[in-house]
């Protein structure tokens, strides 16, 4: 059976290449004679992966040497949680922004924590855009202002870094970290789950400047505490290895293909193919502001939904799958992540031409 174009939102679709060498190295890592799985993660072999995973990310990422990489579990809805355990140092409030499902799921996890100023939302449009920065209320007195740099379901995507006053800024960049550049500097702290852009489900990375951790609420259990975690080289319990070591193989495939610069150029170009469609037809339509518009996370639908299902059965039978949209939301999605060729756009297109053509 040949593979589909999976356009699912994560567990998202992997590059082929990587899946081939996992798939050649799991019964026998590199002469190791075991799996990966089966190692220990004391043992010389996976420290070494992990090792490589972390200077191949800090690479593409240009990471400064004032941060720590972490490699940790629970996905980005864990740090909803750890997020205001670890920055509160001892503040009572914190500011967050609100611009879809995913960053509301935060503040309402914060709010068991700490205040919650919502600095600034885009509810009234819908979550259609991001904020316009002179609209924010930020207050003086928050630990940190939290941001969602990419809404995987409304398809919203911060293209700026906002000015924080100082303030650190934390980002879940989930559903679009390493399809292009990032000035880590501007953060206090990222996170992100595996399953978009990074590899399998079970992991989440968190890059953090050193200022940052040392200060957990004192109830934060060790596992949870990123200055216990930072100590241990992430292994205070044991890792998601296979997780890691995945993500290991995905950063040497992104060196491969020429680094994030390289990659932002195909994934603007796979957006574009995408978006130009959509804004010439009036069988289909997106909400998202142009300037805002996701890469990663394409939202859209048809004006007539009585034939959404229809859609979604004729575009499974092509090999396009999972561009059913968020229950949260309806509507249709194309995720079109890094592992997303443009052949794969290209069908997408080229399949909702033919179905307007049919039924417009």
């Amino acid at each position: 059976m040949s593979r589909v174009f999976n356009f699912g939102a994560g567990p998202a679709m992997l590059p082929e290449p990587v899946l081939r060498q996992a798939a050649e190295e799991m019964l026998d890592w590199r002469g190791s004679g075991m799996s990966v799985m089966e190692m220990s993660h004391r043992g010389k072999e996976f420290i070494g992966i992990h090792a490589q995973a972390e200077a191949d990310l800090r690479e593409l990422l240009a990471i400064p040497k004032n941060y720590k990489v972490l490699f940790l579990q629970g996905g980005a809805a864990a740090q909803f949680a750890l997020v205001p355990m670890n920055l509160l140092r001892g503040k009572d409030r914190a500011d967050y922004v609100a611009t879809g499902y995913w960053s509301q799921k935060a503040i309402a996890e914060a709010k068991r924590y700490c205040k919650v100023n919502i600095a600034a939302t885009t509810e009234d449009a819908k979550f259609t855009c991001t904020p316009k920065q002179g609209t924010w209320n930020l207050d003086p007195g928050a630990a940190y202002v939290h941001i969602t740099s990419n809404e995987t379901i409304e398809g919203v995507e911060w293209h700026w870094i906002p000015d924080t006053n100082g303030v650190p800024l934390v980002t879940d960049a989930s559903s679009h970290i390493l399809s292009r550049p990032l000035d880590v500097s501007r953060f206090g702290l990222i996170y992100a789950g595996a399953q978009k852009n990074i590899g399998q489900a079970g992991l989440t990375i968190v890059i953090v400047r050193d200022d940052l951790i040392g200060h957990a609420m004192p109830a934060t259990p060790a596992v949870f505490d990123y200055k216990i975690q930072a100590e241990a080289d992430s292994m205070h319990n044991t890792p998601a290895s296979f997780a890691l070591y995945f993500a290991g193989l995905v950063f040497e495939w992104l060196k491969q293909r020429g680094g994030l610069k390289k990659m932002e150029e195909i994934n603007i170009a796979k957006a574009r193919l995408l978006y130009d469609y959509l804004d010439q037809t009036e069988f289909y339509h997106t909400p998202v502001a142009k300037e805002d518009r996701s890469r990663m996370n394409v939202q859209f639908r048809l004006r007539n939904e009585k034939l959404d299902a229809e859609f979604l059965k004729q575009a499974e039978s092509r090999g396009l799958t999972q561009l059913k949209g968020h229950r949260a939301l309806g509507g249709m999605r194309a995720s079109i992540y890094n592992a997303m060729p443009i052949e794969g756009v290209k069908a997408l297109v080229d399949f909702m031409r033919e179905f307007e053509r049919k039924n417009g």
